[in-house]
């Protein structure tokens, strides 16, 4: 029994610190110029992104796309621009950590 709780913290600890270099990952590549986790900046809260992917089959692939080439009319008028300071293994990070997003 207390090897399993201590086991359910350790992982827990390491979900969460995946979550906050994720964070971090998106910080130090400008998205959180345009979006934030739970309010809509210039572009959608990532919980909204995620609630709108849910359970789509290719979602991630879709994310890693708009996320290296941008996009326009999925959220509104506002496009968003290509990432090329993102490499396509830092993108499929961030849309997995996005789709992961509540």
């Amino acid at each position: 029994m207390k090897r399993s709780l201590i086991l359910c913290g350790v992982l827990s600890a390491l979900a969460s610190s995946s979550a906050f270099a994720q964070a971090d990952l998106a910080k130090a590549k400008n998205c959180m110029a345009c979006h934030a986790v739970s309010t809509k900046l210039v572009g959608p809260a990532y919980k909204d992104v995620a609630a709108k992917y849910a359970g789509q089959k290719g979602a991630e692939d879709k994310l890693v796309a708009k996320i290296l080439k941008g996009g326009s009319g999925a959220w509104g008028p506002v496009p968003m621009p290509a990432n090329p300071q993102v490499s396509e293994e830092e993108a499929r990070s961030l849309a997995k950590w996005v789709l992961a997003t509540k």
